[in-house]
């Protein structure tokens, strides 16, 4: 993939007729976080805001392209998006949303940007939970910057977060496939990485997945399940997964292997995914 393949909003990304709400945002990455901030709410942060979510505040959590988001956004609350809604009165969502929303702004304006699935080492001491940030190209350092649009004043002082949520360090955020390289060569423990009461190493393989899928401009919810996904670690074709891992820790100059990685039903997301939440099969949409 080119620096071109993400540069304009496509696929999940798209906001479709909501479109004119990303039109005249301010061209910032540190000032589109914060908007991102103002509108969404993360499920499983609410309490920290003092807010007790709803059943249908929780199925908003499930909504998968932007556009749906920002349908519900201007539902909602019908003021533009830099008007930040009360805690309460926000969108709820989970990190993927936050970068999607933050990788949609920037594309709408010709940056190129990306959603990147991997593990975070800040949320929880000794383990990497499970995460997605934004990675966008800044033309001026010649280099992929990763930033993590989710992280608030309230959620860095939440969390013990001492490094720049604007541009986090690579040992801070690993991308599935660093995170698989490094259980592979038995430099961490895959028992160390998941989310809630799931970890182990079929954890990261199903992230690596995910994280090509994104790399072709799939950015699915971090519950869904296709393909190669399994939970069980005798399941995992670890050749397989060692090829996509090596090929999602460096795309860059690897355009056609990342389309062809795609194109293997191992790993291209098909029209229907198995919500591994809700427990029920779901059209992508």
């Amino acid at each position: 993939m080119t620096l071109d393949d993400y540069r304009a909003p496509v696929g999940m990304t798209d906001p479709g007729a909501r479109a004119g709400l990303l039109d005249g945002l301010p061209a910032d990455v540190a000032t589109l976080a914060g908007i991102v901030q103002g509108v969404l709410i993360h499920e499983h942060v609410a309490p920290a805001y003092g807010v007790t979510l709803t059943p249908p505040q929780h199925a908003q959590a499930h909504q998968r392209g932007i556009a749906t988001v920002l349908d519900c956004i201007a539902r909602q609350d019908s003021r533009a998006l830099p008007q930040a809604r009360p805690a309460g009165e926000r969108v709820v969502g989970v990190c993927r949303h936050f970068t999607l929303l933050h990788v949609a702004m920037l594309r709408r304006q010709g940056v190129a940007a990306r959603a990147r699935c991997g593990f975070g080492a800040y949320f929880q001491k000794g383990r990497f939970i499970d995460h997605w940030v934004t990675e966008y190209w800044s033309a001026g350092e010649d280099r992929w910057i990763l930033v993590d649009a989710q992280l608030d004043r309230q959620q860095r002082d939440l969390f013990g977060v001492t490094f720049d949520p604007l541009d986090v360090p690579r040992d801070q955020f690993l991308v599935a496939g660093d995170a698989w390289r490094l259980c592979r060569d038995g430099a961490a423990d895959p028992a160390t990485f998941g989310v809630l009461d799931m970890y182990g190493l079929w954890f990261v393989a199903s992230n690596v997945i995910r994280d090509v899928a994104a790399l072709n401009n799939r950015e699915m919810l971090p519950w869904d399940v296709w393909g190669a996904m399994t939970a069980n670690d005798a399941e995992i074709d670890r050749a397989f997964i060692d090829g996509l891992a090596d090929l999602s820790r460096a795309p860059d100059g690897q355009d056609e292997a990342l389309r062809a990685a795609y194109e293997d039903p191992r790993v291209a997301v098909p029209g229907t995914v198995f919500n591994a939440v809700l427990q029920r099969p779901e059209p992508v949409g």
